[in-house]
């Protein structure tokens, strides 16, 4: 099972109104300082798993919190707007990774303007996750 901010990056990379590139402009874990419009996915405290009376665990629960970078304060907005829209609710399989639904926890908000004075807002997000085909639980 991949980190869960692997599996967002490549599924952001898909998607024609973000124009996201994996090493290029979407980044994991690291913000580089270029280029300038950027963003970044990084793994965060979560929930602890889910777990039924049995003792299986049912669920993980990973949280990433996704930063996006730019120099221009509405671009940079509607980018992690666009990113909310797309993960917010999204259920469905990524990298073998069956998630059965992605959770916004913190609205798109205005982190700072770095030393370059670029803007940065970030937003997070609660996944809900098994390698299981079946996500249903005992008991």
């Amino acid at each position: 099972m991949n980190p869960a901010s692997q599996d967002i990056a490549t599924y952001l990379q898909g998607k024609e109104n973000l124009d996201l590139t994996i090493g290029e402009n979407l980044f994991i874990g690291r913000e580089p300082n270029k280029p300038s419009s950027l963003v970044t996915i990084f793994d965060v405290a979560g929930p602890g798993p889910k777990v039924v009376m049995s003792g299986t665990v049912l669920f993980s629960m990973p949280s990433i919190q996704i930063r996006v970078r730019n120099i221009d304060y509405r671009d940079g907005w509607a980018v992690i707007n666009n990113i909310k829209v797309l993960l917010h609710c999204f259920r469905g399989t990524l990298s073998g990774t069956v998630y059965a639904g992605i959770s916004c926890r913190q609205e798109p908000a205005l982190l700072d303007y770095d030393d370059g004075g670029r803007v940065r807002f970030v937003s997070t997000f609660t996944c809900q996750r098994t390698q299981e085909k079946n996500t249903g639980g005992e008991g």
